[in-house]
């Protein structure tokens, strides 16, 4: 088996010893998905539902009130409160007022959610690889000073050169617990 093992989902026919759940918004995450021994469950306790994922999209493309997130997502307004509340305690968003009659929010990335710009490039191209239709993508993301398609890849910062998924090693960290996987 290669590294990348780990992150394989379960064969058919076995069980996660986690049990879905529905919250009353709809979405469906893991239950009990903070696993302290694997930072990938951790990053999904945060980010791991498909209206969080859409309003961190939006709030890179530069929508940052209520209204402008609601109307784009055609979000239930309930639902869009909860993840707006879920990515600010979390510190991902952080909420500045700018108007105070009606008070009025608006929602901007942190340096914490700034960081997670390589995980939505990475999603939105595979998405594009493998879901778009026979035009193409629906969406190009530009190197805005010179025009040039962005192109997300793996690049050793050490020893400079260009590597794939398969040459990656998952190796105990210094804040690996017992049983830790990710």
């Amino acid at each position: 088996m290669g590294p990348a093992a780990d992150l394989a989902p379960p064969p058919a026919g076995t069980r996660s010893s986690r049990s879905d759940r529905t919250d009353p918004a709809g979405s469906t995450e893991l239950a009990d998905v903070a696993d302290p021994t694997c930072s990938i469950a951790r990053a999904l306790g945060i980010v791991g539902d498909r209206w969080t994922i859409l309003i961190l999209r939006d709030a890179f493309r530069g929508l940052r009130r209520f209204d402008e997130l609601q109307r784009d997502l055609e979000i239930p307004r309930a639902v869009l409160s909860d993840r707006l509340r879920k990515l600010v305690d979390a510190g991902v968003l952080t909420r500045r007022r700018y108007q105070d009659h009606p008070p009025r929010d608006e929602y901007r990335l942190t340096s914490m959610g700034l960081q997670l710009s390589p995980i939505l490039v990475a999603l939105m191209q595979w998405g594009d690889r493998w879901l778009s239709g026979p035009d193409g993508a629906p969406t190009l993301l530009v190197h805005e000073p010179c025009g040039t398609e962005v192109d997300m890849g793996f690049h050793c910062a050490t020893c400079g050169t260009d590597f794939t998924p398969t040459d990656i090693a998952s190796r105990p960290g210094p804040g690996r617990g017992t049983g830790a996987t990710a």
